[in-house]
């Protein structure tokens, strides 16, 4: 699992591997401890996506996976003004499934955040 934390205009990719029980059964907008993973911080969950990419809607409910006929907001952009598109989104409730969640630091520790190096090749 990916976990994208941003704080004071910088983001930090981290893995968290053995962790992930810190996060499933929360919702989007939670605050939670993530002592185990960075020694006194605190966090807001604001979203995340699953293995396919889908991603998280803070609007449905549940752990969920549906098609929503939106005209804006999380997951969709309309390129002309008033048009409408179905597209599949996630519940707001984390689960085994989700691979990247997305948070904002609310409290800091007295560690600094840094950036685990990931294992693909960058061209």
């Amino acid at each position: 699992m990916i976990l994208n934390l941003s704080n004071a205009g910088k983001s930090y990719r981290i893995v968290v591997d053995g962790k992930e029980y810190l996060f499933l059964n929360k919702r989007i907008g939670d605050i939670i401890d993530i002592s185990p993973i960075l020694p006194g911080y605190k966090i807001k969950l604001t979203g995340g996506s699953d293995v396919s990419g889908v991603p998280m809607r803070p609007d449905l409910e549940g752990p969920v996976k549906k098609y929503l006929l939106v005209s804006g907001g999380v997951g969709y952009r309309a390129k002309r003004k008033g048009e409408k598109a179905r597209k599949l989104f996630r519940g707001n409730v984390y689960t085994n499934d989700i691979v990247q969640v997305n948070a904002i630091v609310v409290e800091s520790g007295s560690v600094q955040p840094t950036h685990t190096p990931s294992n693909k090749n960058k061209k």
